[in-house]
């Protein structure tokens, strides 16, 4: 018995030595990610193949959003989502949509049937959803030209009007703690 226990804590120890307690990827999400703090980066791939990382749009107001093809308010929002970024993509905003797990044929197809042309990136094993404590879709992030998070929007329905309005507060330099669960 003694010697079962022994091995057990020996097991235990090396396993959290060497990481095998990770948390898997699909698992749920760390910390909602605090106003005014720096958004953790992070490299996807797009459906293009091409590596993006979120340190690439520094000095822009950035609209990072977790979506799925099966979330119906994720699809609903889609169309708000491309109009602020065919108004504002030339005035620093730009739009990162970022896919949950899913086949990247699916999303391109669906992509390609809404028009989308925004930058759409294939978090393929969750990580980045993890990293942003998404656990729930659709969930938005706002960010600012210096790289700060301003705003979390879970569960809402983005429109026009609510996406205007916070680029707005964000270039009025009212970071304002903006933690919002609607639809809960």
């Amino acid at each position: 018995m003694r010697t079962t226990v022994l091995a057990m804590t020996v097991l235990t120890a090396v396993l959290a030595l060497f990481g095998a307690g990770e948390r898997p990827a699909w698992s749920m999400g760390e910390r909602v990610p605090m106003t005014g703090m720096p958004a953790a980066d992070f490299t996807l791939v797009d459906l293009n193949g091409r590596s993006q990382s979120l340190s690439d749009y520094r000095g822009k107001i950035v609209l990072l959003n977790f979506w799925a093809t099966w979330c119906k308010p994720c699809t609903t929002e889609m169309p708000a989502m491309q109009a602020m970024y065919d108004r504002m993509r030339d005035k620093g905003f730009v739009v990162l949509a970022v896919n949950e797990l899913e086949d990247d044929a699916k999303v391109r197809d669906h992509i390609r049937e809404y028009k989308h042309t925004f930058p759409v990136l294939m978090d393929r094993d969750n990580r980045v959803a993890n990293l942003y404590g998404v656990y729930g879709l659709p969930v938005s992030v706002f960010i600012d030209e210096a790289g700060a998070v301003q705003a979390y929007i879970k569960g809402g329905l983005l429109t026009e009007q609510k996406i205007s309005e916070e680029i707005a507060r964000i270039r009025g330099g009212q970071a304002v703690a903006r933690i919002v669960h609607e639809g809960s």
